[in-house]
Order: structure tokens, then sequence, then C-alpha cells
């Protein structure tokens, strides 16, 4: 048996399902509809909507199965959210990461899996929804678009979960959201010995913008800005809109070299932006950036005002550099 892999973002993916409250929450119907829909259309005797927490997986619904949590450890859903796509175990028996598992050599028995990744308004998969059968099967390509399709379901109900932290304009986390989801992030972190870096984005000229353009052209530039930091920074952060023309991304576990890296993806994807904008204004941006040190930040509050402190340092630096 194979353990689940480890995500990468997997601070900020706990610290992400941490702030949506939802883990130990009693049965919904908005879930339950769905599982039980699920076991009705694909034959199944199990269906979970389960969300995978840092030792756990937790079934926030499920059909066809009396208990609420499993260890992580067995779990085939901790394999399937390392994937963008449905992870499928057409007979388990005969796969060498799930073969000898528990949950296969004795009950539910499991001998096929589909497992759909669900992920948040900023792409951290929380959890799957899933197809459990104690009987080999196949799971053709309508199968697959089918279950996309309950899983996208599934997704829209933990972002009106979720919608009280995100911002309507961008689909970027809010500062609400962010502080709480940086806050338990910070915290696991500091718990695993992981480095963590605040990046703080403010965008230069903006005004100009809005006042030459309208709002409505503001707002488009606010959104392409958002949309370029949320590219860059998938694979190793999660962004946010601090409010007005400020943006943040938390950083966790990767390197100066990775920040770099997704800096550099940022300088390159807001430049064809600004070559292909047809209204000859450019997206410009100033940025602070500061290493988390228990030592010395208090918790998230103290690190975004020494980030932005940062950023402002070198708003003026490249000021200065014009003239």
């Amino acid at each position: 048996m194979l353990p689940p892999p480890i995500p990468a973002n997997e601070p900020l993916r706990l610290a992400t399902l941490k702030s949506l409250e939802i883990l130990d929450t009693a049965p919904e119907e908005r879930f339950d509809r769905l599982t039980r829909l699920a076991r009705r259309l694909f034959g199944v005797p199990i269906a979970v909507v389960s969300l995978v927490d840092a030792n756990r997986q937790w079934f926030k619904s499920c059909d066809g199965l009396p208990d609420r949590e499993a260890p992580r450890s067995t779990s085939f859903c901790g394999h399937a959210i390392v994937s963008d796509d449905i992870l499928l175990v057409p007979d388990a028996r005969l796969d060498d990461r799930f073969h000898d598992n528990p949950l296969v050599t004795g009950e539910p028995m499991i001998r096929f899996y589909a497992g759909r990744p669900l992920a948040a308004g900023n792409g951290a998969r929380l959890g799957t929804l899933c197809l459990i059968d104690t009987r080999p099967r196949e799971f053709g390509t309508e199968d697959c678009a089918l279950l996309h399709d309950l899983a996208q379901m599934a997704e829209q109900e933990l972002a009106a979960v979720q919608l009280a932290g995100m911002d309507d304009l961008t689909g970027l986390s809010n500062r609400r959201g962010f502080s709480s989801m940086g806050q338990q992030a910070l915290a696991t972190c500091a718990r695993q010995d992981r480095p963590v870096t605040l990046l703080y984005f403010d965008m230069d000229g903006f005004k100009p913008v809005n006042d030459r353009f309208g709002h409505a052209e503001g707002d488009r530039a606010l959104t392409a800005f958002g949309g370029q930091l949320r590219d860059a920074f998938r694979q190793c952060g999660v962004a946010a809109r601090i409010g007005g023309d400020e943006f943040a991304v938390l950083v966790s576990g990767s390197s100066p070299a990775d920040e770099d890296a997704a800096l550099a993806q940022l300088r390159d994807g807001v430049g064809r932006w600004n070559a292909a904008n047809s209204l000859g204004y450019a997206l410009g941006y100033s940025v602070g950036r500061v290493m988390f040190d228990a030592q010395r930040h208090a918790g998230i509050d103290t690190l975004m005002a020494e980030a932005d402190a940062a950023m402002y340092a070198d708003k003026v630096r490249r000021r200065g550099s014009r003239h």
C-alpha cells in the first residue's frame, strides 16, 4: 500500500478548509442530495462528499456508509486531491497503490473507486466527490463527464459556504477570508517548521485609469491583475484582494527560487496583457515581500503590516528610479 502524497500547498489547503468552518458540522440536504443522486445515477453502493483534513478524511455527506470519518493514511481521496482530474481505480486489487489497503482487504471491501477533486475558489483541493463499488467496473468518457458535472455542483455548494470570504469582483479571497485562512496557515506552518512568505501588492497608476476610462474599465484592470496573480502563484500560494487596488499572496513551503519564478511569471503575464490592451494604459504594481518569523510577527496582521511597509518602500524606490 502506498500512503497518500502530501500536496505541495498543504498548509494553505488546510487553512482554506478550516476557514470554511464546515468540518464536523451536521448533515445538510444540499450535499446529501448530491450523494443520493450520484449513487442512483451510477448504480454504486456508496457515494461520498469527502473533505481531507490533516490526519483524516471527514464525510460531509455519505450515502452507503455508516461512518463519518476515516484515517487519511489509508484514504483513496488523499490520493485524488493531488490531481486536477478524476482518480479512477477500476480494480483496486490490481493497483499497486491499493491492493493491500485495509479498505480493500476488509470493510467496506473497495474494488472500484472514482473520485473527482473538489476545489475551493482559490484553487485549493479540499476533498472529493467519490463513487465506491465492491466489484470492479469500467468507467467511460460519458461517466467521467457526468461525475465532473456532479462535482461542479458540490463545488458550488462549497463556494456558497466560502462566499463570505470572497471578493465578488475578482473571485479571490477578500481581506476577511484571507486573514482567517492566513492565521491558520501560519499556525500550521509553524508547527511543521515550514517557511511562509507574504507578498503585498499595490497597483501603480490605478486612479488615472478610473478617472480617464471610468469605473467599469477600472474593474476590468483589477480583475485582470487578480487573474494574473492567481495564475502565477497557483502552485505555491493563495492570492487575495485586500481592498481597493491592494492584493496579497501567501506562499508556503516554497523556496525563494520558487517565489522568484512565480514573480517572473507574473511579470511576463502582466507584460503580455499590457501589450494586448488596446486602450494604451499599462498595469503596473509595487510589491513588498516578507518571510514570516514567529519571533517577530504575532500573527497575520503583523505580517501584513510589515509587508505593506515593504511594498510602499518598493514604490518609493521605483518612483525615484524614474526621475
